[in-house]
């Protein structure tokens, strides 16, 4: 199943979303009327605000407040992502020059703090008190992993359990409050509630060790980044991770010399068949499709409808996409 396949049945609202969305960005300054443009243009597939939407039909119907919960989420997603061009000096985003590229890094940044501004504002004007609470949590908690990550990388002492608390704060803390908006959008049952946020975390889990298994076995023409690019970038991932694990001692103490001075491809392909040679592949998707399952579990106290069956194919989705 497709992720346009998954959309289907909140498409007109996906449609009314992409209005609100543009409108909010609206502003009386040309550069950034260009800019907040260049970003509409180049916007990816909506999987957030496909998960708003989602978790609000499922919870009782999207509603206006449906689509400035959608809004602030992409606009938080949009902004993170315009910074982390700036702090990873990106030259591109989806096959299109990056904010920084264009316009330099200074007003990149401008750009970011626009951005937020705009969506807390959304929700400030409309009294989404609750909204607010939400994205504030998930904005820390991404903060703390990205920082969190950047210490263990200089150091190569990244465990599995330090790896799950850093893709739990950088990934599914906002695919969480993805689904948690969505929830809160259309009911007050805090059960509710806990039940869509818990599915957005463990979905966001699967979704970004998927990715990392991606980085060992994809082809630039799937993922648009080459194989093993995270190596370079010194990152240890689930699958290094449980290979360092697996592999004798010495080894694992070469691979990680490797990697320490540069991600050359010679290098790179060493280590990923190091990565094939001790289940770290195998293991990473095993621990994926885990918690694809713990996702699809919260969703056993909902009654059956088409919103119910989209998210359940969005968890089988998200590990096993090519991209």
């Amino acid at each position: 199943m497709t992720l346009q396949d998954i959309a289907h049945p909140i498409q007109p609202h996906l449609d009314a979303f992409g209005h609100v969305f543009r409108d909010s960005l609206r502003s009386k300054i040309g550069l950034v009327e260009l800019i907040t443009k260049y970003i509409v243009r180049q916007k990816g597939k909506k999987v957030r605000p496909i998960l708003v939407l989602l978790s609000a039909e499922l919870c009782g119907g999207v509603n206006e407040k449906s689509y400035r919960g959608a809004t602030l989420v992409e606009i938080l997603h949009t902004a993170t992502l315009v910074h982390d061009d700036v702090v990873d000096d990106a030259d591109t985003r989806r096959g299109f020059p990056s904010i920084n590229a264009v316009w330099k890094n200074k007003i990149a940044v401008l750009m970011g703090d626009y951005l937020l501004s705009r969506g807390l504002l959304l929700s400030l004007e409309k009294e989404d008190f609750h909204f607010l609470k939400i994205t504030s949590t998930a904005v820390r908690r991404m903060s703390e992993g990205e920082l969190h990550q950047i210490q263990k990388s200089r150091k190569l002492d990244m465990d599995e359990e330090a790896y799950m608390t850093i893709i739990g704060d950088k990934t599914a803390s906002l695919l969480a409050t993805c689904c948690e908006i969505g929830a809160a959008s259309s009911t007050n049952d805090g059960e509710r509630h806990r039940c869509l946020r818990e599915f957005g975390e463990n979905v966001g889990l699967a979704f970004q060790i998927r990715d990392d298994v991606l980085d060992y076995v994809g082809r630039r023409s799937i993922t648009g980044k080459p194989t093993g690019l995270d190596l370079s970038e010194k990152k240890l991932t689930l699958p290094l991770i449980y290979a360092l694990r697996r592999a004798p001692r010495s080894e694992g103490k070469d691979i990680l010399g490797m990697i320490r001075h540069g991600g050359k491809s010679m290098k790179a392909q060493k280590v990923i068949e190091f990565v094939r040679e001790y289940g770290g592949l195998d293991y990473a998707g095993e621990r994926a499709h885990y918690y694809a399952a713990q996702a699809k579990a919260q969703l056993d106290s909902f009654p059956a409808s088409p919103s119910k069956s989209s998210l359940t194919a969005f968890a089988d989705f998200v590990v096993t996409r090519n991209k």
